[in-house]
């Protein structure tokens, strides 16, 4: 797991009190895909960012980047469907 790299491919929005980017992180972990987490609570920057990427429609943690695909939650299929067709993990 990566927490500065500026190029990942993978880019985590959280908050520290949250339950579901835990899970996730540690899903992502099990699997062995790097990740950047960007804490949008302690870090106006990573709030910024990402509320540029979602055209200021904030719906919530873990919104996640693959990529340049924005995935909203802890969406399982969705994030394996990013995943493989990103080469990041191997289709099963």
């Amino acid at each position: 797991m990566s927490d500065s790299s500026a190029d990942a491919q993978v880019i985590i929005y959280s908050t520290p009190s949250c339950a579901f980017c835990r899970t996730e992180k540690q899903w992502l972990d099990s699997l062995g895909v790097a990740y950047t987490v960007r804490d949008i609570e302690e870090d106006d920057g990573a709030r910024d960012e990402l509320l540029g990427k979602l055209d200021g429609q904030f719906q919530g943690v873990p919104t996640t980047d693959i990529a340049g695909e924005m995935i909203i939650g802890f969406d399982r299929p969705k994030l394996t469907a990013a995943l493989e067709a990103n080469s990041l993990v191997s289709a099963k």
